[in-house]
């Protein structure tokens, strides 16, 4: 479900970002969508569009507005709703980057099986060495960057690469997307 706060003619303002929000709409995390759109129209954005009910927010800004829309958007979440979400952004050229970097659709793996992993910083190249490839049998990932792609075939809800194991063993923070929210956050962004 895409919910559009956007004005019917208004001009578009800035470049096409997405932010990706941690843990919206588990739980007692409860954020109407419409509510969070206007969040980010307030901030200073256009065009602020959700994608499903899970913290997936694509807007327009000018670069500066779009690295202080983590702090911004937390900020009021937590002085509205008590409590704490991380939010990572990227933009449109970041998100072209990852979809045509993921490694597991060159090996023709199914789509319905692959992740993304967002970080909030590149981490440590002996962070990344600490990672266990065997911690989660059957599962895969590759470490590119800002991301961590996945490859799935047993199902999230089983794997044990979590978003608690990578932020610990990384000394990040990240938010994970599976494959198909991916590309329809990236087409919204072009579109």
């Amino acid at each position: 479900m895409v919910v559009d706060m956007a004005t019917r003619n208004a001009k578009p303002s800035g470049d096409a970002y997405v932010a990706l929000l941690r843990g919206i709409n588990l739980g007692g995390r409860r954020i109407p969508m419409p509510e969070l759109a206007s969040m980010f129209v307030r901030a200073g954005c256009s065009e602020a569009r959700t994608y499903i009910a899970s913290g997936n927010v694509v807007f327009r800004a000018n670069a500066a507005l779009a690295r202080k829309i983590p702090d911004l958007i937390s900020k009021e979440i937590a002085r509205k709703y008590k409590f704490d979400s991380p939010i990572l952004v990227r933009s449109a050229q970041e998100m072209a980057q990852v979809a045509a970097g993921n490694p597991f659709l060159r090996r023709k793996c199914d789509p319905k099986w692959l992740h993304v992993v967002f970080l909030a910083d590149v981490p440590a190249k002996a962070a990344v060495a600490a990672l266990n490839p065997q911690r989660s049998p059957g599962d895969e990932f590759v470490v590119k960057g800002g991301e961590i792609y996945l490859h799935l075939p047993n199902g999230a809800a089983r794997s044990k690469l979590t978003n608690q194991y990578f932020d610990s063993t990384l000394k990040t923070v990240s938010s994970g997307r599976n494959w198909n929210t991916v590309t329809t956050l990236l087409e919204m962004m072009q579109g």
